[in-house]
């Protein structure tokens, strides 16, 4: 049903402080061009460390705050950490979408839900591409489970950077115009996207076009394919200004 006003929900790690600037920065630029307004509203899981113990613990607490945002009647729900769904399993973001679309439908607000994970694996297929790069801030082990999910997705990895920050804060704080240069260490022949940030903490946003248009290949992060998602599942238009070809309209 069209509505004027849509409201988006966030499930964000408690150290996250990049998804609830990404995602307003991308549709509010949005309403410079379409008639649609959209509201934030978020709810926080404890996270400070990047490591596995941690991420797992606070995928329980997932539940909580699906909750909590179908209180307010959000449109749609969006779980704002891709390596705690990767790191819990093979696949495990369509368990996670399932699990707390229910978890709204026992609220009696049943909410579409969308995860960053699974919007990156979507948002790659709607582009069409298979093989692909990625720069990721995570320690080598867990960015080889982002890896390894990808492939388990049917992805081909050609080449991969881990930039090894442990601190969930620190990757909030990393500089996007380091992007610009830490992208070309990468291999991108056969390339056919560039996922510049495989974290939705780690900011990108400001040079997701500027990327694209070097490099010569579509150019996506996790934020930009949950923005990606999030409009697809409301039914609206995928229109972002300068957020790279995924949000172009084409797709």
């Amino acid at each position: 049903m069209k509505k004027d006003v849509y409201r988006i929900g966030q499930i964000v790690p408690s150290s996250n402080t990049t998804m609830e600037t990404e995602i307003p920065a991308m549709l509010l630029a949005r309403q410079a061009v379409l008639p649609e307004r959209f509201t934030f509203h978020s709810s926080r899981m404890r996270m400070k460390k990047v490591v596995k113990e941690e991420l797992e613990a606070m995928d329980r607490d997932s539940d909580r705050c699906a909750l909590e945002l179908s209180d307010a009647r959000v449109d749609v729900l969006g779980y704002a950490c891709l390596v705690a769904i990767m790191s819990m399993g093979l696949g495990y973001h369509r368990r996670s979408e399932a699990r707390l679309h229910e978890r709204t439908a026992q609220n009696d607000a049943p909410t579409p839900v969308v995860t960053s994970a699974g919007a990156l694996v979507d948002g790659l297929k709607a582009l069409g591409a298979r093989r692909i790069a990625v720069v990721c801030p995570y320690l080598k082990p867990l960015t080889q489970l982002v890896v390894d999910y990808l492939k388990a997705e049917g992805f081909q990895v050609v080449d991969h950077i881990a930039l090894e920050i442990p601190d969930n804060l620190e990757v909030g704080r990393h500089d996007p115009q380091r992007l610009l240069e830490i992208y070309k260490r990468l291999d991108l022949k056969g390339a056919e996207a560039l996922v510049l940030s495989a974290c939705v903490q780690m900011p990108s946003l400001p040079v997701i076009a500027q990327v694209e248009a070097e490099a010569g290949i579509p150019v996506v992060s996790a934020a930009v394919c949950t923005t990606y998602s999030m409009l697809k599942t409301l039914g609206l238009p995928t229109v972002v200004p300068n957020a790279g070809s995924l949000l172009s309209g084409g797709y």
